[in-house]
């Protein structure tokens, strides 16, 4: 009985995002039928501040945000949520650096992906392949991790089989992705927002109550100093802090699922907007997961617990009755399904538009039909999601790690392509091929290598590489044409 009760709550919230999807598809029928690219895609360049800062911070706060984190800052202590608050920023950044110049350049040229952006800014239908294919192999990593980390809680939290969950959940996010697009994604990443911040709350409020009293948790850490360390007793290197602020700091300007969000929103007002909601909520989000990571541990002392993903799990199964942990657990679901819908949305695009739509159309000359391609999105989408969704079945731990590794090589390939693009003239067609594959190639074969350069990650080697090849290819080549460069940088002719 007890594991229905908290079974009742997950699958009311499984059932109502498969209905918004349904829904917005409806909704969307005559938008798409004028242009079914832009609005499955960027929801037809419509979103308000509050949707867009919600579907940026839903896209970014991942399962690992929820699950991975927290349970490395109960093994690590403070020194973890140090490391962690680095990303509060992360909304800020991406659209105060990239929002609006993307923008303005995007609608100028009609751009409705990122490969269509890449394509334009450096003329070259090469970069733009290499992006899709460099996209579809660090986001299908991204959500093996998500589905993962979804299938672990559901399971640690009803006692139901780990494939239930990833059943439920999983085939559910691939359905109302698939039907519904960009908007039901924003919209759900809006409502999923709400769901991890309410949860977490509740689940602050509980574990607080059951470690006897704030005083008594802090009582409890200060058993072992190690957990106030900001090195962990040696366990977090000064190298893995340094370069997390470009990990988790600087290089989030080049994850192209949150540039992406550059394309999609419809004033400049919506976009100062989104940058100061996307901050408080990233930061409310973050710090109260990490922290309340920490806080468990003088709730849950068993020292001999390995597997870190589990901690948040029982935490919530161990101080809230039945009934309350299924709402709660909602919220890390929704981080889960979240950032998998996010991904779902431009791996597709960049097969369907920015290869097969491409090529049909602006090489063959062959003007597709939308209801065509209405059909190619909806099934490569889904198609997608299962292959995933099979890589998820045979789960291995450490979400977190997995997470970051996705996140550097995404890093590694698109930080200079994006952010000197965007903002240097002299940046041509070979600096964008060299930065991308240079950059994305040390920082492969580093980490393959298991190579740790003083304790360093290996997104700082990979950075550091990629903007020697982009500079040093763009200068050694002939520079992008006028036409191009008054697209970009009108403001210089």
């Amino acid at each position: 009985m007890q594991n229905i009760m908290t079974l009742l709550p997950i699958i009311a919230f499984i059932v109502g995002t498969v209905a918004i999807g349904f829904v917005v598809q409806r909704r969307s029928e005559k938008a798409r039928a004028e242009n079914y690219s832009k609005d499955y895609y960027i929801g037809g360049r419509k979103l308000g501040g509050l949707v867009l800062a919600m579907t940026l911070v839903a896209t970014y706060g991942s399962v690992s945000s929820f699950v991975g984190g927290p349970g490395q800052a109960w093994n690590l202590g403070f020194g973890w949520l140090y490391y962690a608050s680095i990303q509060i920023a992360a909304a800020y950044l991406v659209l105060g650096v990239l929002g609006k110049k993307i923008a303005i350049v995007g609608r100028k040229i009609d751009a409705v992906t990122l490969p269509d952006l890449i394509r334009h800014r450096y003329q070259s239908n090469t970069l733009a392949r290499v992006t899709a294919v460099v996209m579809m192999i660090f986001f299908t990593t991204q959500m093996v991790a998500q589905f993962i980390g979804g299938a672990k809680l559901f399971e640690a939290a009803t006692g139901y089989p780990y494939i239930v969950g990833l059943v439920l959940f999983g085939v559910a996010t691939i359905i109302y992705t698939s039907v519904g697009g960009f908007n039901a994604v924003a919209i759900t990443d809006t409502i999923c927002a709400i769901f991890m911040i309410v949860g977490m709350l509740i689940l602050a409020y509980a574990t607080v109550h059951a470690g006897g009293g704030f005083s008594q948790i802090m009582m409890t850490l200060s058993a072992d100093t190690t957990h106030f360390d900001p090195f962990a007793g040696g366990q977090i290197g000064l190298g893995l802090l340094l370069s997390g602020w470009v990990l988790i700091g600087f290089g989030l300007i080049g994850l192209p699922q949150s540039a992406v969000r550059c394309l999609s929103y419809k004033d400049t007002k919506s976009l100062h907007r989104a940058m100061l909601y996307g901050t408080v909520a990233l930061g409310v989000m973050i710090v109260g997961m990490h922290l309340l990571g920490v806080l468990s541990r003088g709730v849950i002392t068993d020292g001999t617990i390995t597997d870190v993903d589990g901690i948040i799990p029982s935490l919530v199964v161990q101080v809230l009755p039945p009934l309350v942990a299924g709402l709660v657990i909602c919220g890390p679901l929704a981080a889960s399904m979240s950032t998998i819908s996010s991904l779902l949305i431009a791996a597709s695009s960049a097969l369907v538009k920015d290869i097969y739509q491409h090529d049909q159309e602006e090489i063959k000359g062959k003007k597709i039909d939308s209801k065509k391609i209405s059909r190619i999105s909806m099934s490569t989408t889904f198609f997608i999601g299962i292959i995933v969704f099979i890589f998820a079945i045979k789960p291995p731990s450490l979400i977190v790690w997995i997470n970051l590794f996705a996140f550097g090589g995404l890093q590694s390939a698109f930080v200079w392509v994006l952010l000197l693009g965007m903002f240097w003239k002299r940046g041509n067609t070979e600096g964008g091929l060299a930065g991308m594959l240079g950059g994305t190639a040390v920082y492969l074969i580093l980490s393959i290598a298991g190579v740790n350069w003083f304790g360093m990650h290996n997104i700082v080697w990979g950075l550091l590489a990629g903007l020697i090849f982009y500079v040093g290819a763009s200068l050694a080549t002939k520079p992008m044409d006028d036409t191009i460069g008054k697209i970009y940088f009108p403001e210089k002719y």
